[in-house]
C-alpha cells in the first residue's frame, strides 16, 4: 500500500511529491550526461562519428548481403567558434537522456500509477518495461538503420563532381539527434494506441478503416526524417507499418477485454436483480 492510498493528500502535497519525482529523474539524466561528457573520445569516435566510417556494423552487414559501401566521401568540419563545445554539451545531454530514460520514466510512472483505479493499474502493468523497450528499440533503429542510410545517400549525392561534401559539425550532430529521437518517439505508437483504446477513443474498426491514410502519413514521415531515397524511405516505413498492425491487434485485445469485463459486471447485476425477495437480507 503506497502513501497515496494510505492517506488523502492535498494539492500541495501532490505537487511536492511530483517535484521530488522530477528531481530524481533529472538527477539521473545529469549523472549519465556527465559520464558521457567525460567520455568525450569514446562518445565522438565510437558513437557519433562511427556511422560515417565504412567499417560501421550496418555497412558490414549490407556488404554481406551483396551491397558493399566502399566510401563515404564527406568530412565533418567546424565553422563556429563555439561549435565543438556546444555539440559536446548537446550530445552529452541527449546520450544522458537516452541512457536514463527507463529510470526517469519509472519515476514519473511511480507518481501517476497510484492515481489509477485498480483495474487500470492491472491493465497497465509492465508499462515501464514496454515504454522503455520501445523507446530504446527506436533509438537503435534510428542509429543503426536511419542514420547510416541517410549518411550514405547524402555523402554520395553531388550536383556536380567538383563540389565536395563538407558537413558542419553542428548540422551533423543535430541531424543525427533528430533522426534517432524521431524514431524513438514514433516507436511509441503501440503504447499510445493502448491507452487510447483503454479510454475508448479508438477502436479496431477505426484503425482498420484509416489504415490506408495511416500508411500515407507514415510514408510522409519517413520522407521527412530520411533523405529523398526511395529505398531508405521504404526501409523506414516498413517497421512503422508493422507497428501500426501490431497496434490494431493490441486495440482489438483491449476492446475485447473491456467488453468481457462489462458483460461480467452486467451478469453480476442481473444475478442480484433476479434474487427472490425473501432471500434478501
Amino acid at each position: 500500500m503506497t502513501a497515496y492510498n494510505e492517506k488523502e493528500m492535498s494539492f500541495v502535497d501532490h505537487l511536492e511529491e511530483l517535484r521530488w519525482h522530477i528531481i530524481r529523474a533529472l538527477v539521473s539524466i545529469v549523472v549519465f550526461s556527465l559520464v558521457a561528457f567525460l567520455a568525450k573520445d569514446f562518445v565522438f569516435n565510437k558513437v557519433i562519428f562511427a556511422p560515417g566510417e565504412t567499417d560501421f556494423w550496418t555497412y558490414q552487414f549490407l556488404c554481406k548481403i551483396g551491397y558493399c559501401i566502399e566510401d563515404l566521401p564527406f568530412r565533418v568540419i567546424n565553422r563556429h567558434p563555439t561549435g565543438q563545445f556546444t555539440m559536446h554539451i548537446m550530445s552529452s545531454l541527449v546520450i544522458g537522456m537516452i541512457m536514463a530514460f527507463p529510470y526517469a520514466f519509472w519515476e514519473i510512472w511511480r507518481f501517476i500509477s497510484p492515481g489509477l483505479y485498480e483495474t487500470e493499474r492491472r491493465a497497465s502493468k509492465g508499462a515501464v518495461f514496454f515504454v522503455s523497450f520501445l523507446f530504446l528499440l527506436g533509438v537503435f533503429f534510428g542509429y543503426y538503420i536511419v542514420t547510416p542510410l541517410s549518411l550514405n545517400f547524402l555523402s554520395n549525392y553531388q550536383v556536380d563532381p567538383s563540389i565536395k561534401n563538407e558537413f558542419d559539425l553542428t548540422a551533423y550532430v543535430s541531424t543525427m539527434i533528430m533522426m534517432v529521437l524521431s524514431c524513438a518517439i514514433m516507436f511509441q505508437l503501440p503504447v499510445v494506441i493502448f491507452f487510447l483504446s483503454k479510454a475508448g477513443l479508438v477502436s479496431p474498426a477505426f484503425l482498420k478503416h484509416f489504415r490506408k491514410h495511416a500508411f500515407i502519413v507514415i510514408l510522409i514521415i519517413s520522407a521527412i526524417i530520411t533523405p529523398p531515397d526511395i529505398i531508405s524511405q521504404v526501409l523506414i516505413a516498413m517497421p512503422l507499418m508493422l507497428l501500426y498492425e501490431v497496434s490494431i491487434v493490441l486495440c482489438h485485445w483491449v476492446t475485447k477485454k473491456k467488453v468481457k469485463e462489462e458483460l461480467m459486471v452486467n451478469s453480476d447485476d442481473d444475478e442480484y436483480d433476479v434474487k427472490p425477495l425473501d432471500q434478501v437480507e
